[in-house]
This record gives structure tokens, C-alpha cells and sequence, in this order.
């Protein structure tokens, strides 16, 4: 997800949980083929053998509407190790959508078919070429044959967020209309939307077919989330203390300034307060502060 899943937060995150795999960025591609810097800039886990500092592959995400470009850039970054390549058509952004990229491509299922095969048709066989998409555009009228068109065009599974553009992120979720897209596939179905906790996670599989889960907000309100949901556990599993190291860790983790790092970490913060009341008393303390080091003096004091 833009601005949220960003190298620093992947790191922290799977330190912590046991993910199988995580996605970047969208990369946006327009006409030309990306320099090597952009890609380190997004995924600098391509000069770790494609891997964050812990081990969990990542996978290098693209939204585009160019199959030329998008074909490419995927064989150039396949070329820098990536492990696997996705496609977005899931993005709901109105400046995304406005250029014709991300959700507003479902309307299209031939061009969302032509995007994936000239992709998968430019990086070798063995590195997965998979893509993301929603139930539709401002409505499900092409759910199916867009799935049928990711699939045909060669995709080794998709991840399907379950609400359309038009539901964007307001609760709930439609799990059960992934029903259908899994049983029409023979491709894996990965479903993904309004999955905050383990009983949510039980009631995704349960409506929707699906084994496979996509997390996003959740685990980065949740940072084990993926460890509650392996071990059936309804309540978080580590307690704040632990969580302090890890947003020390993020706090020291590169960024391009001290604001932005500050915006960033408030952000974390805001998102953890949801679940943590240690978090929504922090929140409420450092909301104004602008200074990292102090932000940082309160985060450690508020373990006393």
C-alpha cells in the first residue's frame, strides 16, 4: 500500500510476523524503463538477495497501463532479483484512477489480459508473475472475466481485495463474492480486505473459500497479527514493551527528513491506538510534537 508498506515498515514488520512473502510499493510505470536507483529507492531489499533483513521474500509491485514499458521494466527488475512480480489493478486512488491505472482498469478486462501476458511473457519462467484486483470498478458487472483474464494471460494466482472502487475502504467486506472467483479459477485465489484480527481471519476462509490471506492495515495495526492467526489466538501477542523495540527501530530506520519520518511514525501510532491504549495515550501526548528525539523520549517513557 502507498505510503504505508515502505521498505522501513516491511523490515519491522516481518522481524516480528510470519509472513510468506510481502509486496512493495506500487512502482508507477509510465513510458520509459525505471533507472536502477528508483528500484533500490522502493525495494532496497533487491540488494539482499530480494529479501528483507529477515528473511521474507519481496515482491516487486508495478502499476502501469503500457504493456511495452510495464513488460520492460519487469524484466529489468527481475534481472536485479526480484523474486516474483505483481501488477496492481487494485489501487482506488482517484489520481491513479484518473490516469488510467490501478481499479479503473477493470472496466477493461482485455486490457487488464494484455498487461499480465506482456509481463509474463518478459521475465523468465521461474519468477511468478501474480496481480491484485477488486470485486470491480464501480461495480462487480466484470469480476469473473476480469479473473478469468488474469489467469489466462498466465498469472500464477491473484489476490483479490474484496470491495469494488466505489465501496473504496468502507467496511465491510464482501468475502463471500470471492466464492465465486475461486471456484471459476484454477489458479490460487488470495483473499484480502477487512482482516483486523483472527476471527476475522476465520470468517474471510469461512465465506470465502479461500486459505490464503492477504494483510495490509491489519498487520500494521497488529504487528503479530500473522502470528495470532497462525496460532488461533484472538488477542494480540506481545504486549507493549515489546512493541517499543520495534518503533524505536522504526524511528531509526532511513528516511528523507526528520518531519517525515515524525509523519510517518504518527501515522503507525494512530493505526496502533486502535488496539493498544498504550498507543492512544502516546498518541495523545506526542500529536503536536515535531522534534524526533522527543517524539522518542515519549515513546520510551511511556513503558514507566
Amino acid at each position: 500500500m502507498e505510503g504505508l508498506t515502505d521498505p522501513i515498515m516491511r523490515d519491522v514488520l516481518t522481524s516480528v510476523g510470519s509472513f510468506d512473502w510481502c509486496v512493495t510499493e506500487f512502482i508507477r510505470v509510465t513510458d520509459s524503463i525505471l533507472p536502477d536507483h528508483v528500484y533500490h529507492s522502493y525495494c532496497p531489499e533487491l540488494l539482499n538477495d530480494g529479501k528483507t533483513a529477515a528473511g521474507t521474500p519481496v515482491h516487486v509491485q508495478f502499476l502501469g497501463n503500457n504493456p511495452e514499458m510495464l513488460a520492460a521494466n519487469a524484466a529489468k527488475v527481475a534481472a536485479m532479483g526480484a523474486p516474483a512480480i505483481d501488477l496492481n489493478f487494485g489501487c482506488p486512488a482517484k489520481t491513479v484512477n484518473r490516469h488510467r491505472g490501478g481499479s479503473v482498469l477493470l472496466d477493461e478486462p482485455e486490457v487488464v489480459h494484455e498487461l499480465v501476458k506482456a509481463v509474463r511473457d518478459a521475465v523468465p519462467a521461474h519468477i511468478p508473475v501474480s496481480a491484485k484486483m477488486r470485486l470491480g470498478y464501480m461495480d462487480r458487472n466484470f469480476m469473473l472475466d476480469n479473473a478469468h483474464a488474469i489467469e489466462d494471460a498466465g498469472a500464477s494466482w491473484v489476490t483479490v481485495h474484496a470491495r469494488t472502487k466505489a465501496d473504496g475502504y468502507t467496511p465491510p467486506a464482501f468475502w463471500d463474492q470471492l466464492q465465486p472467483i475461486r471456484e471459476a479459477l484454477k489458479i490460487n485465489v488470495i483473499a484480502n480486505g477487512e482482516i483486523w484480527n483472527n476471527t476475522d481471519a476465520k470468517q474471510c476462509r469461512l465465506e470465502s473459500g479461500c486459505e490464503d490471506l492477504m494483510i495490509g492495515r491489519g498487520a500494521v495495526t497488529t504487528p503479530d497479527l500473522t502470528q495470532c492467526i497462525r496460532q488461533n489466538s484472538d488477542a494480540p501477542l506481545m504486549n507493549w514493551n515489546e512493541l517499543l523495540e520495534l518503533q524505536i527501530r522504526f524511528i531509526n530506520g532511513p528516511a528523507k527528513t526528520e518531519i517525515g519520518m515524525v509523519g510517518r511514525y504518527k501515522q503507525w501510532l494512530g493505526m496502533m491506538s486502535k488496539h493498544y491504549p498504550e498507543a492512544k495515550a502516546l498518541w495523545d501526548e506526542v500529536k503536536r510534537i515535531k522534534v524526533l528525539t522527543e517524539m522518542t523520549e515519549k515513546l520510551k517513557a511511556s513503558t514507566m
